[in-house]
């Protein structure tokens, strides 16, 4: 039984309200589509209009985690039995956070993602990163399924997508709003190739400035026993309209290939890994601030 992933790749409308209106709406649509995970695009409370705006202004459409914004998307997942990323900018005592909230299909959350790598050279340097990544078991229609999450830029650090590997992540649920090229497109290439997952993107349609959909499911499947040479892992890559795109992941593909395959932690050697995990970098480097 293949698992059925909505990625909702739709434009925001100017106001929470009407934000919260849509996106039910859409969930609904992904449910009569037979999906068993619908996904959001990153900061689907306010659209990622945070660019341009003074921190003072867009830290105020900041909601809490208990909202009724929030509280309306898990109510919708337990009534469509199905489960449901939503994403906001999500308020917190310490701060204002980049988060998914991850509901399953009887409307409980299971996971509460705030984003790690935040864009500290943009505006996001004025939001609270998260401080850990998460992956959880997600009871749904073909079973449970680990599920991971990172947000748009994670995906440029490849620690994000292995310590999810490491958690035993089989999928990784990933919001974007960003414009998605070759090079981005190849980062979550290489993160479901090289960590034997899948990985969903969900991005906003061209439509919305500094996007361009381009939504994508990679499964990380690069070889099959009948197949000479390698295989596509994108098993969906979308145009720049919006809509709802329908994947279908191969569970039983995927974990088999997992049990056999030489990638993930097979061969890793970590004791030579250490630094990775110094706080200081030994030998120069070159900043994304540095200029000649």
């Amino acid at each position: 039984m293949n698992l059925k992933i909505a990625l909702l790749q739709i434009a925001p409308c100017g106001s929470l309200e009407k934000n919260l209106e849509k996106g039910i709406e859409y969930c609904r649509k992904a449910k009569e589509m037979s999906a068993d995970i619908a996904l959001f695009p990153e900061m689907w409370s306010n659209g990622y209009d945070i660019c341009e705006r003074p921190p003072e202004e867009w830290k105020d459409e900041a909601v809490p985690g208990d909202s009724e914004f929030v509280h309306a998307f898990g109510e919708a997942a337990g009534e469509l039995q199905m489960a449901v990323g939503i994403t906001l900018l999500e308020k917190r005592e310490e701060g204002v956070c980049n988060t998914l909230i991850l509901f399953d299909r009887f409307g409980k959350r299971q996971l509460t993602y705030a984003k790690v790598h935040t864009c500290d050279f943009g505006a996001e340097k004025d939001l609270l990163p998260g401080g850990q990544f998460y992956t959880v078991d997600l009871d749904t229609r073909c079973g449970n399924v680990k599920v991971g999450a990172m947000i748009c830029y994670d995906r440029e650090f490849p620690e994000s997508a292995r310590i999810l590997m490491l958690q035993g992540a089989e999928l990784i649920l990933v919001p974007n709003a960003c414009p998605m090229e070759i090079n981005r497109l190849s980062q979550l290439r290489a993160r479901s190739f090289e960590n034997m997952l899948a990985v969903a993107t969900c991005n906003y349609p061209d439509t919305v400035p500094d996007c361009n959909g381009r939504s994508t499911v990679f499964d990380g499947v690069a070889y099959l026993p009948d197949m000479e040479g390698s295989r596509d892992t994108c098993i969906l890559e979308t145009g720049g309209a919006e809509g709802i795109y329908m994947a279908e992941l191969d569970l039983h593909q995927l974990r088999e290939y997992r049990r056999s395959e030489v990638h993930g932690n097979a061969y890793r050697h970590p004791r030579l890994y250490g630094m990775l995990t110094e706080k200081e970098i030994r030998e120069p480097f070159i900043r994304a601030d540095y200029r000649e």
